[in-house]
């Protein structure tokens, strides 16, 4: 939220920084459209005060000359006769070392080595021709930087101050709704259906009233939509796999009488249909579990527990399995992980996990189960990997098989695993608990599934 503030901020005041120069560089060239006219304003200013100086001289002689360019500092001023011979001058100065030589007919610059001198013909009321002389020193003295900022102030330092005002609101105005949104895209990535972003009822009404609310507008539509498809969903999924229960268990009542009344030769077949009907149950139970968890948002009733005594408990029916393999379960405990969950839902998600490396390991080897920290921005995090030997899962389909009836065997054979519910039913049960379940291959073969908790 702030970077975007500070780069809208950063780009109106960049904006503005320059309209404001181009507009004062526009100014200054309509006062001074080239170079001659600002030497000829320079001319009119030195000849303005030639004739200044020339009254005081003649109202009050050498001593008024002096008392009226006193306001000359640090520059100084004198008064020649048309021959060059001077007539009066201010105490700063310097000596007239140099001289045009003639009686120009116009205002003359030159630089000395004492500075820059101005000659400027001035005529007395009796018609006399005179030289008024007018000197700029050379100097570093803190006055230079004091004038500069006298010219400065206070126009500059108020147009920064204003336009870095009014840049600061606009930014605000533009931002403010834009962070709303990010804010609720980022909830709504996270599977929260029910965010909105909040508007006022007058803004709700004028939906069309510019673009943001425009937006704002669409995205809480868009959000509706997608609440009300996925919980339709839901709800489909929960009802077809209950309605599916009531026939599943009258089958297996009429399988039970029908073994009474075979001969033999049907029992192989009669055993094929219990199977087939033992796995529709199981996927019916998946399904209704994972519609639960879908369903549930609250976490009041979660407890502080610990990681390891559930790995601990799921462990000798992993071994058990494992035998049929055949490979080994290891359980490596690097630390002793406490999370606040429901010990259920963790134990069904660990379980999971475990249970599809064992399948999918290569026989012979070993399925680790590692209990651990991880590094976190701000808190401790707990970490479970499970680590298998098996084929490995292509890299486009690590964050695929997450969700429900994914997998990655496309002919969906018996014997390569499940129905693809069980890792959809361990994402839901870790995010509840405000984990992250990811999935990496190994460098050597293999897959690791890692669960990360935020520890109490």
């Amino acid at each position: 939220m702030r970077g975007l503030f500070f780069k809208i901020f950063a780009i109106f005041w960049l904006a503005q920084s320059l309209i404001f120069v181009i507009s004062t560089t526009l100014i200054v060239r309509q006062r001074f459209s080239g170079p001659g006219n600002f030497a000829e304003a320079l001319d009119s200013n030195l000849q303005h005060n030639a004739n200044l100086a020339m009254r005081d001289y003649l109202a009050g002689g050498c001593s008024g000359f002096a008392r009226a360019d006193a306001r000359f500092e640090p520059a100084g001023a004198a008064l020649l006769q048309a021959n060059g011979e001077v007539i009066c001058r201010t105490p700063n100065t310097p000596a007239l070392t140099e001289h045009p030589g003639r009686f120009p007919d116009r205002v003359d610059g030159r630089q000395t080595p004492d500075g820059s001198v101005w000659f400027v013909p001035v005529v007395g009321l009796d018609g006399a021709r005179y030289e008024y002389a007018w000197f700029q020193l050379p100097s570093t003295r803190p006055e230079h930087r004091v004038n500069l900022m006298h010219f400065a102030f206070p126009q500059l330092p108020v147009a920064i101050a204003v336009g870095g005002l009014t840049t600061f609101v606009l930014v605000l105005l533009f931002s403010r709704p834009l962070v709303r949104l990010r804010k609720a895209a980022r909830a709504l990535a996270e599977g929260n259906l029910s965010v909105r972003v909040e508007q006022t009822p007058a803004a709700s009404l004028q939906s069309h009233s510019d673009e943001f609310q425009g937006l704002v507008h669409d995205f809480n539509h868009m959000a509706e939509r997608l609440e009300s498809l996925v919980g339709a969903q839901r709800l489909l999924l929960r009802d077809v796999s209950h309605e599916l229960r009531s026939p599943l268990s009258r089958l297996s009542v009429a399988l039970e009488l029908a073994r009474e009344d075979a001969n033999p030769e049907l029992g192989e077949h009669l055993a094929r249909i219990e199977r087939e009907g033992e796995k529709l149950n199981q996927l019916i139970g998946q399904l209704l579990t994972l519609s639960s968890m879908e369903a549930r948002e609250s976490t009041a009733t979660f407890k502080p527990l610990s990681l390891n005594e559930i790995c601990e408990q799921i462990l000798p029916d992993a071994e058990y399995e494992a035998q049929r393999r055949p490979c080994t379960v290891l359980l490596q405990q690097d630390a002793a992980c406490t999370i606040r969950g429901d010990w259920e839902l963790l134990y069904r998600a660990i379980e999971n996990v475990v249970r599809n490396a064992i399948r999918y390991t290569g026989p012979g080897t070993q399925v680790a189960i590692r209990i651990g920290e991880a590094a976190g921005d701000a808190k401790r995090m707990a970490m479970i990997e499970i680590m298998d030997r098996g084929p490995g899962i292509p890299d486009a389909e690590l964050e695929l098989i997450f969700r429900p009836f994914y997998r990655v065997d496309e002919a969906r054979s018996t014997s390569t695993g499940g129905f693809g519910v069980g890792l959809a039913i361990t994402e839901r049960a870790v995010r509840l608990h405000g984990g992250t379940l990811r999935a990496i291959n190994r460098a050597d073969g293999g897959t690791t599934i890692q669960m990360i908790f935020p520890e109490v």
